[in-house]
């Protein structure tokens, strides 16, 4: 076992795998990997880190996976080109699906879910991410929906023609980010986005929203939302982090926030010496020594070998990961706004991972830690996946 998941008797061992096989294991969010296209984040394997033999080990029930798309263009083309990428992402799931060997089935409700457990079957669930998919046509939402996708968050990086973005872009032409707000939070576009989500029966994704985005979709939002995959601001002071206002509005709204292990979202933002290094290593390829999370921008160094020396030297500096900073910051959740209110997301196949929990076939590590952290059986079950379920109940409960 990893050095920060301490096993001290076999009894131990034993329970904690008696109680990961009883839990309902969700990862609420993870990328789409397509066959036959190079990656940057799959595993040490080359493979998806959710592929299914990794569920399969590391029983993992359900997977969030998500069609989502970068930032584009904002214009007709623009929109065309992210539907392309969606369409792509929905065919690879439905050729995993398809082939009978992967042991999958595409679920649409908690119930859907309960019943392939008790087949021995995993699941699917679709996520959407990004409206630039459906351009300024918010009811483009309605067949995602009736083809399948249940979790819907409104944006990735960069703002959109809905809501403002937590991170947003780089303007190549100008040298400069995007302005910290184009809307001041949603769009009226984006507010009947989450009214339309609602209607559906959806479950909105407030991840990579802006703060004011996230606090404006929380007073319209008529059903529980969830965060698929932030980390706790008060911890790790970064842009896509949860703040306590926003963290404490998820909880009253019945919501669930799903932590990830992810070290640009976990890091001690507080040791100055790291977070000086890490200015350093930015200016040393020419990127902007302000940030939103270490790697920003990455993508931005054209030539591939300057582009990995840059994330090599970025993840030397954070080092492998620590199993007991993604537990810290369950417990900074839990005791805020109780147990109800917790999940776990990996963004694996777009950057999560770290030491004891890099794929999904780590899962059982995660549990090892929630139950040495004092979490009894329950608890650990509510975090793993039953908070999501009931979200996503409560959120079909509510369509109109």
């Amino acid at each position: 076992m990893p050095a920060d998941v301490t096993i001290s008797t076999a009894p131990d061992l034993i329970r904690a795998k008696e109680v990961h096989s009883r839990a309902m294991v969700i990862d609420a969010h993870a990328d789409i990997e397509i066959s036959g296209r190079e990656s940057p984040y799959v595993g040490d394997d080359g493979r998806s880190k959710v592929a299914p033999d990794k569920m399969e080990a590391g029983d993992v029930d359900v997977v969030v996976m998500a069609i989502a798309s970068g930032p584009l263009p904002r214009d007709e083309s623009g929109y065309q080109a992210a539907r392309r990428r969606a369409d792509l992402k929905r065919n690879a799931v439905d050729e995993l699906i398809a082939d009978a060997s992967n042991n999958l089935v595409l679920s649409h409700s908690a119930e859907e879910v309960r019943v392939a457990k008790a087949a021995g079957k995993r699941s699917i669930i679709l996520g959407f991410q990004n409206t630039q998919i459906v351009g300024t046509n918010i009811r483009g939402l309605d067949s995602f929906y009736e083809t399948g996708c249940r979790v819907f968050a409104l944006t990735h990086i960069g703002h959109n023609d809905c809501a403002d973005s937590s991170r947003p872009n780089f303007i190549a032409a100008t040298g400069k980010h995007e302005a910290t707000e184009e809307h001041g939070g949603l769009s009226d576009l984006g507010r009947d986005a989450v009214r339309r989500i609602n209607r559906l029966g959806g479950l909105l994704d407030v991840c990579q929203l802006s703060k004011n985005a996230t606090l404006q979709a929380l007073a319209i939002s008529s059903a529980p939302v969830i965060a698929s995959h932030s980390n706790v601001r008060a911890l790790c002071d970064v842009s896509r982090n949860l703040s306590d206002e926003e963290i404490d509005r998820i909880g009253d709204n019945g919501g669930v926030i799903h932590v990830t292990p992810f070290r640009g979202y976990l890091y001690d933002t507080t040791d100055h010496e790291l977070v000086d290094a890490i200015r350093m290593a930015r200016l040393a390829a020419n990127l902007p020594e302000t940030y939103l999370y270490p790697f920003e921008l990455y993508w931005e160094i054209k030539d591939p070998a300057e582009q990995l020396a840059f994330t090599d030297a970025i993840s030397d500096l954070l080092g492998p990961g620590e199993m007991t900073s993604l537990v810290d910051h369950i417990d900074y959740l839990v005791n805020r706004i109780g147990v109800d209110h917790v999940g776990i997301g990996t963004d694996f196949n777009h950057g999560g991972g770290m030491k004891a929990f890099d794929e999904a076939s780590d899962a059982l590590n995660v549990t090892l830690a929630l139950l040495q952290r004092g979490y009894c059986e329950a608890d650990t079950d509510k975090i793993w996946g039953q908070n999501f379920l009931r979200a996503l109940t409560a959120a079909q409960s509510d369509a109109s």
